[in-house]
């Protein structure tokens, strides 16, 4: 199953509506989506527009792939849970968030293991194409490593 999430702070219609239409090309394909506080009603996915934390957690493991924008908390959500995740940022530009940090995040994280990254629509289909390509990974812990810690420390104490 794919699982599309957009956050619950906004919206993210551009993603939803890409998304929305390639399963209109692929039914054979299972997908969920919680699309937050939209008046879009996707006509190919099933979707709510928000989901309890439980809810949203089952999801994610009965996931074989998560969409989403490149919002922080749901990279590292797919990541602890070993799934692969496809990210697409929103932008500034286009009305969708108060700045670029999704643009530099997804941008930052292009190439590592078990993020795929579309800049915008046009490159999503081609990625949503090779789902059967992307295969999980081995889950991150969801605490800071020992070196970070003593790193953050060290800094600490030097200043």
């Amino acid at each position: 199953m794919i699982f599309i999430t957009v956050g619950y702070q906004m919206a993210f219609d551009r993603l939803v509506q890409a998304v929305d239409a390639w399963k209109g090309f692929h039914s054979d394909s299972p997908a969920f989506a919680q699309i937050g506080p939209s008046d879009l009603r996707p006509a190919h996915l099933e979707f709510v527009d928000f989901t309890e934390p439980e809810d949203f957690t089952r999801l994610v493991r009965e996931a074989s792939v998560i969409v989403a924008h490149a919002g922080m908390g749901s990279i590292l959500t797919a990541l602890q849970h070993g799934k692969p995740i496809v990210v697409m940022p929103r932008r500034a530009s286009l009305r969708e968030t108060r700045n670029d940090h999704q643009v530099a995040t997804a941008e930052r994280l292009r190439g590592r293991p078990g993020i795929h990254v579309a800049m915008d629509e046009t490159e999503l289909g081609p990625i949503l194409d090779r789902l059967s390509e992307l295969e999980e990974i081995p889950p991150i812990s969801s605490e800071a490593s020992p070196e970070l810690i003593t790193h953050i420390r060290r800094f600490i104490a030097e200043s």
